[in-house]
C-alpha cells in the first residue's frame, strides 16, 4: 500500500471509523467501529427528530452539561481511532521520506479531526457559563404545589401573550444607582410571535402608581419631589428604580426593590401585566455590537455628543463600531428625548436583522462575555426553555411599535386613559393580525358564503421597528 492510499484510508476514517481496519483485514474490529458510528448517528438523528423543542431544551444544563462531557469524549475516542487506524495500515513498509510525509499528514488530519469536537465543547460550555450567569431569577417549577397535583403544561398558563420590560440604564464606576434612560414593554403573541414595542419616554412626569402600593402610598397625587439644585428633576419616570432602591425603608427594610417597583409602575401606566424585565447596561451593549462586528445604520444627519460637543456621528450609511451606535442611540445634543427614542429603535432593528446565525458563531466567545456583562434579568433559566422558540418566531413575524411622544402625549401632564386605551388596542391590532391570518387559511364553510370583511383597524399610530430609520 502506496503512502497516497494509506492517507486516502485515513481520510476515510475520520468520516467513517472503522474503514482503515477494514482495509488492513481487522475485520471484527472494524465492524465494530463502523457498527457504533451508525448507531450513534442514528441515535443523534431520532433526538432531533422526537425532541420537541429541541432549541429550548439545548438551554438546560440537563442537556448542555452532558453535551460538553460527550463531545470532549468523543474527541478523545476519535483521536485514538485515527491514531490506531494510521497504525495497522502499517506505515513502516513505506520509504523513510514517504513515512514522514504520511505521518506529518497523519498529525495533521487527527488534529483536525478533533477541532469540531473541541468548538462543540466549548460553545456548549460558555453557553452554560454564560446563561447561568445571566438568568438567576426564581423558578416556577420552585413554587409549592399541592400533594399529587401536576405541573402545568402550558407553560404560559393560559395566557395568549408574554409581556417583557426591556430596559436599557445609565449604570456606571462612577455613578451611584441606575437610571433607566429606556424603557420599552415587548407584548408578544405566544401563538405568532406578533409584537407590540410600546416606547415610555425618560421624562415622563408625574408618574401614577398602583394604588395600595409603597410607592402610591407615600406619592398619592404621582411622582413628584423637589427640583434639584441646578434645576433639573429627580422624578421621572425613569428615576422610579433609582428611587425604589434608595429607600428600602417603605418596603419594610428589604433591599433592591428597584426592579419589581419600575415593573409595576410601568404595568399599571400600560394596562400590561409585567412578566419579566431585562435591564440592558449601555456600555455593555456597545461591546455586544463590537462583538458582532458592528453593525450597519443610515444616519439621517450629524448626531454630536460629549460633555464639550466633542464627539461626532456622521451622517451617512456606514458601520459602526459599539461606541459610536450608543452615541448614536443615546446622544441629545441638538435634539431631544423623542427623535433618541427613534434612534434607539432602529439601533435595536438593526441589531435584531444583522445577528445572523454565522455571525453569532463565528464570534460566539465575544457575544457570549458581551451578554454576560450586558444583561440583568429577572427571566427564570427554566422559561428559556420555551422563549427561545418565541424568540425565533418574533424575529420572522409582525413587529409594530407605539411611541408615547408629543404630540400624541404630553409628558409633562399625561393623559393616563389614553395611554392605557391606545396601547390595548395595538394589542388588540396585534391579536386580530394573527386572527385574520389564520382565517384567511381557512376555507368557508360554504361555497354560497362570501366572507365577511374586517373593518379597517383605527386607532394607535403603530409604525414598523425600523420605519422611519435613515429619515431626517
Amino acid at each position: 500500500m502506496g503512502a497516497a492510499a494509506v492517507l486516502g484510508w485515513l481520510a476515510l476514517t475520520t468520516l467513517a471509523p472503522g474503514a482503515a481496519h477494514l482495509r488492513a483485514g481487522w475485520r471484527k474490529t472494524g465492524l465494530v467501529l463502523l457498527s457504533c458510528h451508525v448507531a450513534g448517528l442514528a441515535a443523534l438523528l431520532a433526538v432531533a427528530l422526537t425532541t420537541d423543542n429541541l432549541l429550548g431544551s439545548l438551554t438546560q444544563d440537563s442537556w448542555l452539561i452532558p453535551i460538553t462531557i460527550g463531545a470532549v469524549a468523543l474527541g478523545v475516542v476519535w483521536l485514538a481511532v485515527i491514531v490506531h487506524s494510521f497504525m495497522v495500515l502499517r506505515p513502516g513498509r513505506l520509504r523513510r521520506r514517504e513515512q514522514i510525509v504520511t505521518g506529518t499528514l497523519a498529525g495533521l488530519l487527527a488534529v483536525a479531526a478533533v477541532v469540531p469536537f473541541g468548538a462543540v465543547a466549548n460553545y456548549v460550555w460558555t453557553s452554560q457559563k454564560t446563561l447561568s450567569g445571566i438568568f438567576t431569577g426564581p423558578d416556577p417549577a420552585d413554587s409549592p404545589t399541592q400533594e399529587g397535583e401536576e405541573p402545568p403544561q402550558d407553560p404560559w398558563a393560559g395566557r395568549e401573550r408574554v409581556n417583557l420590560l426591556l430596559l436599557g440604564g445609565d449604570a456606571d464606576d462612577n455613578r451611584t444607582g441606575v437610571r433607566t434612560d429606556s424603557m420599552n414593554v415587548a407584548s408578544i403573541d405566544v401563538k405568532s410571535g406578533n409584537t407590540v414595542l410600546v416606547s415610555l419616554p425618560r421624562n415622563l412626569e408625574n408618574v401614577r402608581f398602583r394604588p395600595g402600593t409603597p410607592m402610591a402610598q407615600r406619592f398619592p397625587g404621582g411622582f413628584r419631589l423637589p427640583a434639584d439644585p441646578g434645576g433639573g428633576r429627580s422624578d421621572l419616570l425613569n428615576s422610579v428604580w433609582e428611587y425604589a432602591d434608595a429607600h428600602p425603608e417603605m418596603f419594610g427594610g428589604r433591599q433592591h426593590q428597584g426592579p419589581k417597583v419600575l415593573m409595576d409602575t410601568i404595568g399599571y401606566t400600560l394596562g400590561l401585566d409585567i412578566d419579566w424585565y431585562a435591564l440592558v447596561n449601555m456600555w455593555g451593549f456597545a461591546r455586544l455590537i463590537d462583538a458582532i462586528g458592528g453593525i450597519t445604520i443610515t444616519v439621517e444627519q450629524d448626531v454630536v455628543f460629549g460633555k464639550y460637543n466633542e464627539g461626532l456621528v456622521k451622517a451617512g450609511t456606514r458601520k459602526l463600531k459599539g461606541a459610536d451606535a450608543m452615541w448614536y442611540a443615546r446622544s441629545r445634543t441638538f435634539s431631544d428625548d423623542y427623535t433618541r427614542m427613534r434612534r434607539q429603535r432602529c439601533v435595536l432593528g438593526a441589531l435584531l436583522g444583522q445577528a445572523d446565525p454565522a455571525t453569532v458563531l463565528a464570534r460566539f466567545n465575544r457575544i457570549a462575555l458581551a451578554a454576560k456583562e450586558l444583561i440583568r434579568t429577572d427571566i427564570p433559566r427554566s422559561m428559556l426553555k420555551n422563549l427561545v422558540p418565541l424568540a425565533l418566531t418574533v424575529k420572522n413575524a409582525k413587529v409594530t411599535s407605539l411611541q408615547f411622544v408629543p404630540p400624541l402625549i404630553r409628558t409633562g401632564y399625561p393623559d393616563w386613559d389614553k395611554i392605557r386605551e391606545l396601547t390595548a388596542k395595538a394589542v388588540r391590532d396585534s391579536t386580530a393580525a394573527t386572527s385574520a391570518v389564520a382565517a384567511s387559511a381557512t376555507p368557508s364553510a360554504s361555497q354560497g358564503t362570501s366572507p365577511k370583511k374586517s373593518p379597517k383597524p383605527s386607532g394607535p399610530p403603530t409604525k414598523g421597528l425600523t420605519e422611519g430609520c435613515g429619515a431626517a
